[in-house]
């Protein structure tokens, strides 16, 4: 299973070295060669499995050599052991053939906890094999950050530093990134929003001097073991509605497009996915996408679902790639002129992409009614990210069943929660201390040099 580039000029790697590497070197994402295609009755099989038995078959025709098989469903076992949910993601019927998939049960009460639980295990049993140290530097509009600090806290081979938008991450995604004690983690707040933090994180990718000697790795969603991680979800509860005999949709609040890639990639496989449907919120550059087929930015919106606070979404250059029959120059011209502001799709790759995908955005006005709504009708609350995925999804619902991915706990985000229902959600007792604990934060300007320098002192090079 070889991996290559997004822009076509970048080595081709094993899913090993695709894992460790993150970004490709002429600024491209890794994607597969080949998607391996699951038969119908290899999905039927996975009906009954437990989660991680599903994780394996799913994921292990991706990996090559990378790991042996028993050595894999340790790590898989490790990752989810902690999660506390016995069904690791279990489905939660709302209405009438529309279910809502609850992503939020790992460490730090988000569906990234799921990828990085897992690639946490992965690196540190792929460095530990060379003896080589990383420095990981990840960007996050709130979410990401805190996922991955769990996963790498402590690991002795792998510093992480973590940089998230000063004033644009809610309380408890902050304080979940600036409590921990241990020393090979560090939470840097830089002032911009979330696209500027990314865009900060790829200049360092792009420093090849810099990039080569703190041994940089990423753990953003630009890393191919991040997504593939989430696939799995998708055959889970898929084949808990009765998946490959019975065709299942999914809606997926997105802000960077990682989270709905996935499902791109499982209906790839074989999984009989009839719709994919893309849920934006005010900052709907995506939802506007795949209407106009103009790829405009527009400046970052501030919402109550600030994990998708997002204009530069990086993982749909990976389903442009595809769109565009795999020209990684024809890509790289469009990167380019995103950097200039926008691109247009063109018509032939605009059409792919509607055969796939539809979309649609909710305002804050209907993301706080929707909470409200849900509440009143069902007693689940939503977060307000959630919210956004339902009130889409309820545009689309039809004779298949609709799938909604619930991409956090409602706790995260306590003040929007609190100003639809007039109730406070609570943390689970195991973070009850989490706003009594002491923070470590570093404050940093948007700068990449200073950023630079700050990765350099802390590693002592």
């Amino acid at each position: 299973m070889n991996y290559i580039s997004t822009r076509g000029a970048a080595p081709v790697l094993s899913f090993g070295e695709a894992m460790i590497t993150g970004l490709a070197r002429d600024g491209g994402l890794y994607v597969p060669e080949t998607v391996p295609v699951m038969l119908k009755a290899d999905i039927a099989a996975l009906a009954g499995l437990s989660y991680e038995e599903i994780a394996f078959r799913v994921m292990r025709p991706f990996l090559g050599d990378t790991f042996e098989d028993d050595e894999f469903r340790r790590l898989i076992a490790k990752a989810y052991g902690s999660f506390g949910h016995g069904a690791r993601a279990p489905l939660v019927q709302l209405a009438p053939n529309h279910f809502l998939l609850e992503l939020f049960h790992g460490p730090t009460l988000a569906f990234k906890d799921f990828a990085m639980q897992l690639i946490g295990q992965m690196m540190q049993a792929a460095l530990a094999k060379t003896g080589e140290r990383i420095t990981i530097v990840g960007a996050t509009s709130g979410d990401t950050g805190s996922a991955a600090i769990e996963a790498f806290r402590g690991l002795s081979n792998v510093d992480l530093f973590i940089l998230f938008p000063h004033g644009r991450v809610s309380e408890v995604q902050r304080r979940q990134m600036t409590t921990p004690s241990q020393a090979n983690v560090h939470a840097l707040a830089v002032e911009g929003d979330f696209d500027d933090c990314q865009a900060r994180v790829k200049d360092m990718f792009n420093n090849f001097p810099f990039r080569d000697v703190v041994r940089l790795a990423g753990v953003n969603s630009i890393n191919w073991a991040r997504v593939l991680a989430q696939v799995v979800y998708y055959f889970s509860s898929a084949v808990s509605l009765g998946a490959p005999e019975r065709t299942v949709s999914f809606t997926v609040p997105t802000g960077n497009f990682g989270d709905i890639f996935a499902g791109y990639i499982a209906r790839k496989m074989g999984l009989p996915i009839e719709k994919l449907v893309i849920a934006t919120n005010q900052n709907d550059i995506l939802d506007r996408a795949i209407r106009s087929g103009i790829y405009k930015t527009d400046g970052v919106k501030r919402s109550i679902s600030p994990s998708m606070d997002i204009q530069v979404s990086s993982n749909f250059e990976r389903v442009l790639f595809d769109a565009y029959e795999r020209d990684g120059n024809a890509v790289a011209q469009l990167m380019k002129e995103l950097n200039a502001g926008g691109f247009t799709i063109k018509r032939e790759a605009l059409e792919i992409l509607r055969g796939i995908f539809i979309s649609g955005s909710c305002s804050e006005v209907e993301t706080l009614a929707t909470i409200r709504h849900v509440f009143a009708v069902t007693g689940h609350i939503l977060c307000p990210h959630s919210a956004v995925g339902v009130k889409v999804a309820e545009e689309h619902l039809g004779g298949v069943p609709m799938i909604t991915l619930a991409t956090a706990h409602p706790a995260k985000f306590p003040d929007a929660v609190e100003k639809a229902i007039g109730v406070r959600s609570e943390l689970p007792s195991r973070m009850g201390d989490l706003f009594d604990r002491p923070e470590r934060v570093t404050w940093v300007k948007n700068d990449s040099a200073a950023l630079q320098a700050v990765v350099r002192e802390r590693i002592g090079c």
